[in-house]
């Protein structure tokens, strides 16, 4: 195998095909030491980003080969489900490397991942010490903050100067958190008194007291938090690490602002998932897996495109006399669903980042009502001109831009209303909402422009 350059950091426009290929011959020849030593040259995200790339069984293989030698920063930066496998695949002592070597809550990461036997296994070979954190960590609910919470961090009583707090943090060498940004300032009983960012500590003289420089946290985090919240706040007041504290307000860790995008990206591909019913979108996923997520929801939307379809069977007689009917119906089903849909998708993202709590939920329906009518009103008189023209029926023209107009209303109160009401009988608005906005809008949709037809048509 020849020594191919790698470059420290990999071309926007993705994984080098020469390196790939280079990879891929490696696996085939069982050559460990080239690819144990090519993959620790590159970044471990872009190393991630290379296995990933392999075929699955490739990928499998090349963690099963690599083994021990496999840097748990890789591990780490794998995609969960690539993860998952990599683990699967490793052998315990292995595992059991990758949590000594990662920060508690890279650490805990791995842990969910294991299944509950194996993980007890693994967690025995460990230190008392080290155990008793993991496990503790493991105790909180899934997306919590306990979870997400490193329990590595550097805290300092009130009365220590600016240079014993330096001397301490130098002391404490690979005992340090990989990552931190602020000194944490504690009284005898381990309670949080304030902080003490960094850039400020190196500014001050050796003989200033941490009392003196400290300020109070912008926030502080429990353990039971949803990570959700902790990452409104992390928004919301720009952390790059914030506090973790029980109920008696002792300091037990820390979240810093690299898991937080992780979150947040989790977060934001969960409710654009939801919004088009699908529950997963990873490329290491299965037919089955496919199918077992979508499946479901299609059934759901079957049943309502039903609900629709018994609507316009009301109005059979209808239709038949007038066939104009039948070509336009979806011209005003497909309009008012796009327009429900934007509505839907705006108010959706607006409640995730709580903007629509107290009056702003109120403007947010009168604007959309607003929006609805001036849009109504627009699309509404072409659409009708346009019947007009093609149909040479000027009552018919007035009554599908009546029709569209009504329709644009009610989506545009049930693309903000839905959610909202979900959201407060504690449903997912993300999750919910599409099903029940899209086919209100369609038995609306019918319902108004085929009734109105039967009125003034007949």
């Amino acid at each position: 195998m020849t020594d191919t350059s790698v470059p420290s950091q990999q071309e926007s426009d993705g994984l080098d095909p020469v390196l790939l290929k280079d990879l891929i011959d490696a696996i085939d020849e069982r050559d460990t030491r080239w690819l144990s030593r090519t993959l620790k040259r590159m970044h471990p995200a872009d190393a991630a980003d290379a296995l990933e790339t392999l075929p699955y069984d490739t990928f499998e293989e090349a963690v099963g080969l690599l083994g021990e030698d496999l840097p748990s920063e890789i591990l780490i930066e794998l995609r969960d489900a690539y993860r998952e496998g990599a683990v699967d695949v490793l052998p315990d002592e292995a595992v059991a490397q990758a949590l000594d070597e990662l920060d508690s809550d890279d650490a805990t990461t791995i842990l969910e991942d294991l299944e509950e036997d194996r993980r007890e296994r693994i967690l025995e070979d460990l230190a008392p010490v080290d155990r008793a954190e993991l496990e503790r960590s493991l105790a909180y609910e899934e997306e919590s903050a306990g979870r997400l919470m490193q329990t590595e961090f550097v805290a300092v009583p009130e009365f220590w100067t600016v240079g014993e707090t330096i001397d301490y943090a130098r002391g404490r060498g690979e005992e340090l958190p990989e990552t931190f940004y602020e000194i944490y300032v504690i009284d005898p009983a381990h309670r949080l008194l304030g902080i003490v960012q960094l850039a400020a500590l190196l500014r001050q003289p050796r003989e200033t007291a941490m009392e003196d420089i400290m300020d109070d946290p912008m926030t502080t985090l429990t353990p039971d938090l949803d990570q959700e919240e902790v990452a409104f706040r992390f928004q919301k007041y720009s952390l790059a690490s914030a506090p973790v504290t029980d109920s008696a307000g002792r300091l037990v860790g820390m979240i810093t602002v690299d898991d937080m995008v992780d979150v947040i990206q989790e977060e934001h591909a969960e409710d654009l998932l939801a919004l088009s019913n699908v529950s997963s979108a990873d490329s290491s996923d299965t037919v089955f897996d496919t199918v077992r997520a979508r499946l479901p929801w299609l059934g759901v939307n079957l049943a309502t495109a039903f609900v629709s379809a018994s609507v316009i069977s009301v109005f059979e007689a209808t239709i038949e006399e007038i066939v104009a009917l039948a070509i336009l119906m979806p011209v005003v089903a497909s309009t008012a669903g796009n327009a429900g849909s934007q509505g839907l998708a705006v108010a959706v993202r607006a409640i995730a980042t709580r903007q629509l709590e107290g009056d702003a939920a109120r403007r947010a329906v009168l604007r959309e009502v607003l929006t609805a009518i001036f849009n109504g009103l627009m699309i509404g008189s072409s659409v009708g001109l346009i019947s007009f023209i093609w149909f040479r029926d000027v009552q018919l023209g007035i009554v599908i831009a009546t029709a569209m107009l009504g329709t644009f209303l009610w989506s545009g109160l049930a693309g903000t209303l839905v959610p909202l009401t979900l959201k407060r009988l504690g449903a997912d608005p993300a999750v919910a909402s599409s099903v029940f906005v899209l086919t209100t809008t369609d038995v609306m949709a019918f319902f108004t422009f085929l009734g109105l037809a039967s009125i003034v048509l007949l």
